[in-house]
């Protein structure tokens, strides 16, 4: 889990047991998850087709499964009315010291005002690449799919299908890229005032717990790791359902991504040179 621009809040969990294949799948929570621990603040209803999380204290799961390159898409319903000092998170992880990582994290707001998206990569420990967003629409107000494209070439953030981020492979330039370590993924909704909502000038309004953020229509495209092995074999690479391997963005996608940075990127680390006044990262001069 990331921490904003140098905070040192811990990410507090509450651990879901999840097990994803190799196969698209539209994932059953009965089936597919187990609850190990919560207090009644993680919720399986609708016969298994929703999940909520909620926040009194933190909560949050994460997949039994590891993986090394996937297309993982969920759909997210963010807390509702005044969310400032909360985060809703949804990321790959990897452990260790020098971890990678592929965040989307949901920043809450008053009531109003809108979320901010916030993206960053971490590869080999390193992190400081964060982007932000705003939407297009409420993200309260219904369900939306949040996607994370994960391939050896590059790595790309949709929303409802809109690209949003592409963070590509430029290792021959010397960028690090998250390509050796399998990752896990999380989610979770916590507590993050000092932080969260304008810089923690706004505090968590704990008159209004619990705070709920709803999960649905889980999806993967997924290599697992396991023994030290990928299920994923040279030759599935070329197989209809692992084109995501070398997937890229058509001429209509460089079009949508264009039009999202173009209208709704509020913060880009690279265009930020105060941060960086020995020079922006490398990548920053390719893109």
């Amino acid at each position: 889990m990331t921490w904003f621009f140098g905070s040192s809040v811990p990410l507090m969990e509450l651990s879901f047991i999840v097990c994803f294949f190799v196969a698209a799948n539209a994932g059953n929570f009965h089936q597919d998850f187990d609850i190990t621990w919560g207090d009644g603040r993680a919720k399986i209803l609708n016969n298994g087709q929703l999940l909520t999380l909620s926040l009194d204290k933190a909560s949050g799961f994460q997949s039994r499964n590891e993986y090394l390159f996937g297309k993982i898409d969920m759909q997210l319903k963010l807390v509702p009315g005044n969310s400032a000092g909360t985060v809703t998170a949804y990321y790959l992880s990897s452990k260790g010291s020098t971890w990678d990582e592929i965040d989307f994290e949901f920043l809450g707001n008053l009531s109003g005002d809108p979320y901010i998206l916030h993206t960053n990569v971490y590869s080999q420990g390193k992190g400081n690449r964060e982007q932000q967003f705003y939407l297009w629409f409420d993200p309260t107000a219904d369900f939306h799919t949040y996607s994370i494209l994960w391939n050896p070439q590059r790595i790309i953030f949709s929303v409802d299908g809109t690209p949003i981020r592409e963070f590509k492979n430029l290792e021959s330039k010397g960028v690090p890229f998250p390509k050796n370590q399998p990752m896990r993924i999380y989610s979770s909704l916590w507590n993050a005032d000092d932080w969260a909502t304008r810089g923690g000038l706004v505090k968590t309004d704990w008159s209004k717990a619990p705070f709920t953020a709803s999960y649905r229509n889980f999806n993967a495209n997924a290599c697992v790791w396991k023994n030290g092995a990928s299920s994923c074999s040279s030759s599935s690479s070329s197989s209809k359902n692992n084109a995501w391997l070398s997937d890229e963005l058509d001429v209509t996608g460089q079009q949508r991504l264009k039009w999202v940075q173009k209208n709704y990127l509020i913060y880009n680390y690279c265009t930020d040179t105060k941060r960086f006044p020995q020079g922006l990262p490398p990548e920053c001069k390719m893109s």
